[in-house]
């Protein structure tokens, strides 16, 4: 009977310590895998606070990239020596320099949109445009349209005519056909002069030249700029003396765009004041 009560009693002690053994395995299996859960969790809420504050500075590099860059688009009438004009395939000029000059200023690239001269307003206005530049006076009739930048040149409308011409001033203008280029202050002074009965258009300044050498009009009023590169270019013309008028040159840009407006000019505030508008003026048409 002892010997019976033994071995129950040490079946007893094996049973409890093996149930004692599996509990311990159980509590700590389960401790693993809640550690592991936890880690998982925590590794995969760092991953995500990473992914989004890199996708947070990728977006804010782009926007900077953005505001920094990106393309002006310049319309112009690429026919108005030395402002603008063709040179083989490019269209250089004064224009195109200095409106290069501010896109450098504004990290931005400029694109050239060459078109009839009076369709650059329209273009600006309709936002096909960013701005115009194109040997631009300011006049009342366009500032009903666009808004101007400051000026960065003065020009002045003159008379060219045939050598020997009995034009001699602008009092002589009267009863003459006058050739002008569309849509110009030329346009408009000599219509405001003769009437316009009297005033031929010409799309392009060198085609009322080249009438005005086949003698179908008696004079061409235009700036003194293209003027003396057209004369230059053609024997058998001369530019008058007198100047039917001072005027200014700027930028249109589209009513109510005043940051363009403003970045525009401080751009050129600063080309001013370093000398560049003046160098680029100078190398197309120098000092007398």
């Amino acid at each position: 009977m002892k010997k019976k009560a033994l071995a129950l009693a040490l079946a007893a002690c094996m049973a409890a310590s093996l149930a004692a053994c599996s509990g311990s395995s159980s509590e700590t299996t389960a401790a693993a895998t809640d550690a592991e859960t936890t880690a998982a969790e925590t590794s995969a809420e760092e991953t995500t606070a990473g992914e989004e504050t890199e996708a947070e500075e990728t977006t804010a590099e782009a926007a900077e990239t953005e505001a920094a860059g990106g393309t002006l688009v310049m319309a112009t009438n690429a026919e108005f020596e030395p402002w603008e004009y063709h040179d083989g395939d490019a269209i250089v000029g004064i224009d195109v320099e200095i409106a290069q000059a501010i896109g450098e200023k504004l990290g931005m690239d400029v694109e050239i949109e060459d078109m009839a001269f009076d369709s650059i307003i329209p273009a600006v206005t309709s936002g096909k445009a960013d701005f115009g530049a194109a040997g631009m006076t300011v006049t009342e009739d366009r500032l009903q349209s666009v808004d101007f930048t400051d000026t960065y040149a003065d020009a002045s409308q003159v008379i060219i005519v045939k050598e020997g011409s009995d034009i001699t001033g602008s009092a002589d203008l009267v009863g003459k056909k006058i050739g002008v280029q569309l849509g110009t202050t030329g346009d408009l002074l000599s219509t405001d002069l003769v009437g316009d009965e009297n005033v031929e258009r010409y799309n392009k300044g060198f085609e009322a030249v080249q009438a005005l050498l086949q003698d179908k009009i008696d004079a061409v009023v235009i700036d003194s700029a293209p003027a003396k590169a057209f004369v230059s270019q053609s024997e058998g013309l001369v530019i008058l003396d007198e100047a039917l008028s001072q005027e200014e040159y700027a930028i249109a840009v589209k009513k109510g765009n005043t940051e363009l407006l403003d970045k525009i000019n401080a751009a050129l505030a600063e080309l001013k004041e370093d000398g560049t508008i003046d160098e680029i003026i100078n190398k197309y048409i120098p000092a007398e």
